[in-house]
């Protein structure tokens, strides 16, 4: 007798990790991305280890050189390694770019979640909020919050993480609204599920993957406004490194030493991409529709 497979349809179908990571690798884009920020993290996470000088150490023997076997990227303006500034700059700008994005997913994703599923007077006040946040440029609410809790990378950190929670808030209120018109929920409110039960076992996994998608975005966008205030002194403060105020000593100098800002300048650039790069290709990847 011939076996016939009752195989149900979800069984038959592989995790959805799985088809997940499958459409991933498929796009070239994409894994270029994956490429460029594990480089950017591996350097950053290994630049106690690696065998470079400190970022802070000068030699005043070799003020303003140009790459060479000594020193690979050249020196700045007091005899600084320029490499070894920019392997730990990495830190600061990676770390201000997954922290701030923290900050706003903590705050912006309540809020939204709440102004979605509550409606009524809850959403009409989160939503004039958000409203008012958003008519402020991104960049220019930064740089005044920055201005308003005083430089530093913690305080550039906060200002950019609140800056962007208007973003996470109208994201998470959109996609909340549209997963509670799911006949699923109905049928949880049927069965007797709370308010909080239908939001964490349904509302929450549902509204992830568009969420995950801004929020890779949006480290692109927090590593770029990092840069920006410490390009103005308000971000990381000297003598530590960070690729804004690499840039902004720089500036300087650009006919006598060009190399100083060419390297953070392609650094930033290299990186933001990156992330822009997987941001696009999750986008792509978790879209239900593309089967």
């Amino acid at each position: 007798m011939t076996t016939i497979d009752l195989a149900t349809p979800a069984e038959a179908l592989p995790p959805r990790r799985n088809r997940v990571w499958a459409k991933l690798r498929r796009n070239v884009a994409a894994m270029a991305g994956v490429v460029i920020v594990g480089f950017f993290v591996m350097v950053a996470l290994l630049a106690p280890v690696l065998p470079i000088s400190g970022p802070a150490e000068t030699d005043w023997g070799a003020v303003r050189k140009p790459p060479s076997t000594a020193h690979w990227l050249g020196t700045d303006e007091i005899g600084r390694d320029i490499l070894s500034r920019m392997i730990w700059g990495a830190r600061a700008s990676l770390l201000a770019g997954v922290v701030s994005v923290a900050i706003a997913m903590a705050i912006g994703i309540p809020l939204g979640v709440l102004a979605g599923y509550a409606k009524g007077w809850s959403d009409a006040i989160i939503g004039r909020v958000t409203e008012a946040l958003l008519a402020a440029p991104f960049l220019i609410l930064a740089i005044a919050l920055a201005a308003f809790l005083g430089p530093s990378l913690t305080n550039a950190m906060i200002a950019i993480g609140l800056s962007a929670v208007p973003i996470f808030i109208r994201i998470a209120r959109g996609q909340t609204l549209n997963v509670l018109t799911e006949d699923y929920i109905e049928s949880a409110r049927a069965v007797g599920l709370g308010h909080g039960a239908i939001i964490w076992r349904y509302v929450l996994p549902n509204i992830t993957p568009p969420l995950l998608v801004q929020a890779t975005l949006t480290v692109a966008a927090a590593i770029i406004a990092e840069a920006s205030l410490s390009f103005l002194g308000l971000g990381q403060q000297p003598p530590a490194p960070s690729w804004g105020a690499m840039l902004n000593t720089a500036k300087a100098f650009m006919e006598q030493a060009p190399w100083m800002a060419f390297w953070p300048g392609i650094a930033i650039f290299l990186v933001v991409l990156g992330f822009n790069l997987l941001g696009d290709g999750l986008r792509d990847a978790l879209d239900p529709r593309d089967t």
